[in-house]
């Protein structure tokens, strides 16, 4: 059988080289385009089977690249892929004849997803004979990858203790705190210690997506839905059938769609958009949200019954500032995490960090203080993560030059960075989508690493990671998320 041939237009060469890597590793051909013009050139002079168009590009948009596509008579499949702050070049990038998208962050698991859907019963061989990307964690597993809920505090025991208790029953689980609190890494312990963990699990972030959009991805659409639907696509639900779906940010959801989530959890079964025929599921539903929901009822946001369906156990988090025993076991994680990947020969951070660490109020909780250490492996100067901390966990709005002061090396210039503002543009997703840890039940998309550290970009509040990293060494698509 032929290598399926797929073009991957990106102006990003880091996002060129990797999609490149990984698709080819796969078994697909790849091809890559670095502009909407030589992608056109391409399109137009080859056979190209499936194609990844970004939509945020310099000079020409992906919309604008696709709209010419199709107006020419190109019926590959386009696939977009769209900044999770850019759901609204989704949706018209759908409209415009687009096949399907892909909201960054992403995961291996969904490219190829999405690939398969785009390309139907056309597989690469390699693809075709190897196991499917794991998804989940086996309870050993779990066990292993224990580091995820690292805590001593007696708030977090009490609401471990909660999911051990109602981890292999399926009554449906609202967690709630603010963000950064580690909400999905509760969810996904809990889809580890149930007798759902060897099926998939499967997050849909309720705040990334207008209202029309997160139905179709919830509940998949028929096709000739609405323009732009050429084949029928299954929703979320249909792929937690006998896991577990996660639905963060719940208090985002529209009105209408929580009347049709509420008909799912009573009966079972739903319609897709433009469908006739209901479909019926058997998914775990864990909810999240850092809203006062009786609140959000109060003030008509909210349904009450909706409310009462999902609140049947109930785990809150507490913030990091009220549970401080834990800054330091946190800390030293984190710096093995990312201290490895940076940094030789430190195993601790100064006594002035961690005094600072445990004395601060940490408004991001985890998830600023895991940014805050992997700030602090690629700077390799405490003074600078001080300063930050004593403004009040911001970034100074001048930073002085990056001297290696503690794990060994000389002192070093950065050179300019030509797309660091364009790159943080498309990558950096809102700060509530932050995923506390890393998503070990997931295979995440990491850019592979080669050779030594290169010498870091200049310190920009844009990066992807609110941090400075070199862009070969940091993966395009690990943005924060919930």
């Amino acid at each position: 059988m032929d290598r399926i041939a797929v073009l991957v237009v990106d102006d990003e060469e880091s996002v060129r080289t990797f999609l490149s890597e990984l698709l080819g590793s796969s078994g697909y051909q790849v091809r890559c385009a670095s502009s909407g013009s030589q992608a056109l050139e391409m399109l137009s002079g080859g056979s190209f089977d499936a194609v990844l168009l970004d939509v945020v590009m310099p000079e020409m948009s992906g919309l604008e690249v696709l709209r010419r596509y199709r107006s020419t008579g190109g019926n590959a499949p386009v696939i977009v892929l769209s900044a999770l702050s850019g759901a609204d070049d989704a949706v018209r990038a759908l409209k415009m004849g687009a096949s399907d998208y892909l909201a960054k962050p992403f995961g291996n698991d969904e490219l190829q997803d999405v690939l398969a859907r785009a390309l139907g019963t056309r597989v690469p061989e390699r693809q075709a004979t190897a196991p499917a990307p794991r998804v989940v964690l086996t309870p050993a597993e779990a066990a292993a990858e224990a580091r995820v809920l690292i805590s001593t505090s007696p708030a977090m025991r009490r609401a471990r203790a909660l999911v051990e208790r109602i981890a292999d029953t399926d009554v449906p689980v609202l967690l709630l705190g603010e963000s950064g609190t580690g909400k999905e890494v509760i969810a996904r312990e809990i889809h580890a210690r149930s007798q759902r963990h060897g099926r998939p699990f499967i997050k849909v972030n309720c705040a990334a997506l207008p209202g029309e959009l997160l139905e179709s991805e919830l509940f998949g659409h028929e096709r000739g839905a609405f323009t732009g639907a050429t084949a029928e696509k299954p929703g979320k639900f249909e792929l937690a059938d006998q896991g577990t779906i996660f639905l963060d940010e719940i208090g985002e959801m529209a009105i209408r769609l929580q009347a049709k989530l509420l008909q799912v959890l009573q009966d079972e079964e739903f319609f897709r958009v433009g469908g006739k025929k209901s479909v019926r599921v058997d998914s775990r539903v864990v909810v999240a949200t850092n809203r006062d929901l009786e609140k959000e009822i109060a003030l008509g946001n909210f349904r009450e019954d909706l409310y009462y369906r999902l609140n049947v156990v109930a785990i809150r988090l507490p913030p990091l500032r009220e549970r401080r025993e834990d800054v330091v076991p946190l800390t030293d994680h984190f710096l093995k995490k990312y201290g490895k990947g940076f940094m030789t020969n430190v195993s601790e951070l100064p006594s002035e960090v961690l005094h600072a660490f445990t004395d601060y109020e940490w408004p991001g909780n985890v998830r600023e203080l895991e940014n805050m250490v992997r700030r602090l492996c690629v700077l390799k100067d405490p003074t600078l993560v001080l300063d930050e901390i004593h403004a009040g966990g911001r970034t100074p709005a001048s930073a002085p030059s990056l001297p290696t002061s503690f794990g060994g090396g000389d002192e070093y210039s950065p050179p300019p960075s030509r797309h660091m503002d364009e790159s943080a543009r498309v990558f950096a997703a809102p700060p509530s989508s932050h995923t506390m840890v890393s998503n070990s039940g997931v295979q995440v998309l990491e850019m592979p690493a080669r050779g030594a550290m290169l010498t870091p970009a200049p310190v920009s509040d844009a990066s992807p990671f609110n941090a400075v990293a070199p862009m070969r060494y940091a993966n395009p698509f690990d943005a924060p998320q919930p």
